[in-house]
């Protein structure tokens, strides 16, 4: 009697670690994984019961009771929807802990300083993953989904944007939208002394100049400067991205003087003032750059050929530098943006 009891202990205690050590088995043992990971979207409303389940009809997950069983002991069943990737390796506690977390591929996209909001909005409408809307479709129809009266032209912000898949372009556009109104708030209560602008807007519009302006980063400033100073002269702007922001899709990469001539809202070497939009959309860097202008006496430069500039005070000292930087370029010359004419 006594033996057959001590038996059946026996028997109990071997049974429940068997089962123990099975248990464990299923949840560490490596799920099937392909070499280089499982993609997988979890749909909005759906659930980790759902989830395991056609992962096991797909021979990914072997025991899906066992892995539901350890996510309700271990109190992890709540899961968030976006797109996944299992790495290779991966067993079923890593699985349900990524679920829970909402470990969701991230990717990212990133709208370059200088660049026009068509630029920024093919480029995001290019990226992965990203859900295309009939209302980023265009410049124009963009514009009034983010409630943007006009031309929407700096009114973005250049940066590295994060987001999951299934992101619509105008998620996108909006966050960026956003992002400029704040970073020009913070940079307008903290701006200079006597400047030309009336609004923020005018700060904005002066900041796409300079940023399409400068070729190296320590000049922003000091070109402010000579925009600042040319507006309170009276004196016109004379610079040629506006006019190249004004001709469109007719520019082809030269500039002519009788580009100069022709008359638009945005050719600077026709009207006073500054062009009646931004043309480009400028970074943090060139906002401050609009708002802190470099105080001096220049009023002119021209493109040097190595990505920066030279300034002049008088209209003969400009002249001789064109002569000398425009007229005489080296075989290496560059500037930005394309071959331009003198300011």
């Amino acid at each position: 009697m006594v033996r057959g009891v001590l038996a059946l202990l026996v028997l109990g205690v071997l049974t429940g670690g068997a089962s123990l050590w099975f248990i464990n088995s299923a949840l560490v043992a490596p799920l099937s994984v392909p070499a280089q990971g499982l993609r997988m979207d979890v749909e909005t409303g759906s659930n980790l019961s759902r989830v395991v389940h056609s992962l096991a009809a797909d021979g990914v997950v072997k025991h899906p009771r066992l892995v539901l069983g350890y996510a309700r002991i271990k109190k992890l069943g709540h899961i968030h929807p976006g797109e996944y990737m299992i790495p290779a390796g991966s067993n079923a506690m890593d699985l349900v802990a990524r679920l829970n977390r909402g470990d969701v591929t991230r990717y990212r996209v990133t709208l370059v300083e200088g660049w026009t909001f068509q630029q920024a909005l093919s480029q995001i409408r290019a990226s992965q993953r990203i859900r295309a809307t009939d209302a980023g479709a265009s410049v124009q129809s963009a514009a009034q989904a983010l409630g943007i009266e006009g031309n929407p032209e700096g009114r973005i912000f250049p940066d590295t944007y994060i987001y999951r898949s299934g992101t619509s372009d105008l998620d996108l556009l909006r966050q960026a939208n956003q992002r400029m109104d704040k970073v020009l708030a913070e940079e307008w209560e903290k701006r200079g002394n006597d400047l030309p602008y009336d609004s923020p807007y005018d700060a904005l519009i002066m900041a796409s100049i300079v940023e399409k302006e400068t070729g190296v980063p320590w000049e922003r400033d000091e070109i402010a400067g000579v925009f600042v100073r040319r507006l309170d002269k009276g004196m016109r702007l004379q610079t040629d991205p506006t006019v190249i922001y004004g001709m469109g899709a007719k520019y082809d990469g030269n500039l002519r003087r009788a580009d100069l001539r022709q008359r638009t809202p945005y050719n600077t070497y026709v009207i006073s003032g500054m062009p009646p939009t931004p043309i480009a959309l400028p970074g943090r860097e060139a906002i401050h750059a609009a708002l802190h202008p470099k105080p001096g006496k220049s009023l002119y430069f021209v493109a040097k050929g190595d990505g920066s500039h030279y300034f002049s005070e008088t209209l003969s000292e400009h002249n001789k530098a064109v002569r000398q930087y425009q007229l005489q370029r080296r075989s290496d010359y560059r500037s930005s943006p394309g071959k331009v004419q003198e300011n």
